[in-house]
């Protein structure tokens, strides 16, 4: 029997401390070594210079035993640890996978071509979760592969919904990019004509959370909206499961996993077309899409649902579906497929004295 390769999973790996989103790393790091593959996984450390400092620490001190890094890359200032990862890997001859995250990335690839250039270049294979993100960093010369980010299917219990009540639920961190007034706005204008709607806003706080709490005191929607904070796993299945109907609001997006979560649950999506939303929705079948900042449009969506018990039957069924497509059972073949292929043009690379057994035994 063929030896698994010992994986490496880097990145930002703070959903590893409670009250942080889990990551996409993190997932495919457990679900692997569930699978009894050797893995390590790091860094959760919360300050940016210590996490660089246990990762670099961390592949040094392995060097011998990884046969694969596997890398969470993304914009901004945390593109630094793609760099060091990437001339470290190299430097140490460990093959290296990019995941590329981010609905910004590709105006960051833009911005900073030769940087992007030069760290892409480090790696075996790039792979990036959506389509919009390989067809907008691909036009820069890079061969992406798309494997969809990963969701534990089993986690989420599947409601087919079909006569819907006016009770929504947005969860995202409460930062501007995620553009959370609108989900209030939203509400507001649907209190018009269904005055007992509700809105579940769930999520981090990245400063906005007391300025939606102040908003909605004004707004007179107090009593209308819940605000739970940060949901671990159990709290989300228990609000997406008394929720019928899931905004997102986001003025950038990629392949958000929080859309994939409520799919899973049934719940029926209505989000603002941006990013890679487009890539992953077709509107009217699996979820609707409205124009961005656009709160009338998303109140239609809203009230269509209400109102068309085949459509919202229709849309939560094909939700289902969309979601069983990010699931491990799905995705794990394309992974090993991945895996083999960049291990074995890694082996082509060495000296003739090497091989893939002879690599095995050294291990």
């Amino acid at each position: 029997m063929q030896k698994k390769p010992s994986l490496c999973f880097v990145g930002s790996m703070v959903g590893r401390n409670a009250g942080y989103i889990t990551t996409q790393g993190e997932i495919m790091a457990d679900l692997f070594a569930a699978e009894d593959y050797e893995v390590a996984c790091v860094s959760s450390k919360l300050n940016r210079a210590a996490r660089l400092a246990e990762i670099v620490a961390v592949l040094i001190s392995g060097r011998r035993r990884f046969d694969l890094v596997v890398l969470d890359v993304f914009s901004g200032l945390s593109f630094i640890i793609a760099d060091v990862v990437g001339l470290l890997c190299k430097l140490l001859k460990i093959p290296l996978i990019m995941v590329l995250h981010g609905g910004s990335l590709p105006e960051f690839v833009q911005k900073h071509p030769r940087w992007t250039k030069r760290v892409f270049k480090c790696a075996a294979s790039l792979v990036a979760p959506s389509a919009f993100l390989a067809e907008k960093i691909g036009v820069h010369g890079f061969k992406i592969k798309v494997v969809p980010n990963i969701i534990k299917l089993d986690s989420y219990p599947f409601r087919l919904r079909s006569s819907l009540s006016p009770r929504l639920i947005w969860m995202r961190s409460f930062h501007r990019i995620y553009n959370p007034q609108m989900a209030l706005n939203v509400l507001a204008e649907l209190r018009k004509d269904y005055p007992a709607a509700t809105l579940t806003m769930a999520g981090a706080d990245k400063g906005l959370e007391p300025e939606l709490k102040k908003m909605a005191q004004e707004m007179n929607l107090g009593e209308a909206v819940s605000f739970p904070g940060f949901l671990n796993r159990e709290q989300k299945v228990r609000e997406f499961s008394a929720a019928d109907i899931y905004l997102n609001t986001n003025r950038i997006d990629n392949m958000p996993v929080s859309v994939l979560e409520a799919c899973a649950c049934g719940l029926p999506v209505v989000a603002t077309n941006v990013g890679g939303l487009p890539f992953l929705i077709s509107d009217g079948e699996n979820g609707l899409l409205v124009e961005n900042e656009n709160v009338n449009a998303m109140v239609q969506a809203v009230k269509m649902l209400l109102t068309d018990s085949a459509a919202a039957q229709k849309i939560s069924r094909n939700a289902g579906l969309l979601a069983e497509k990010s699931s491990w059972t799905t995705l794990r073949g394309d992974w090993e497929e991945l895996f083999a292929v960049v291990l074995k043009q890694a082996t082509k690379k060495l000296p003739p004295r090497f091989s893939a057994k002879n690599l095995s035994s050294e291990k």
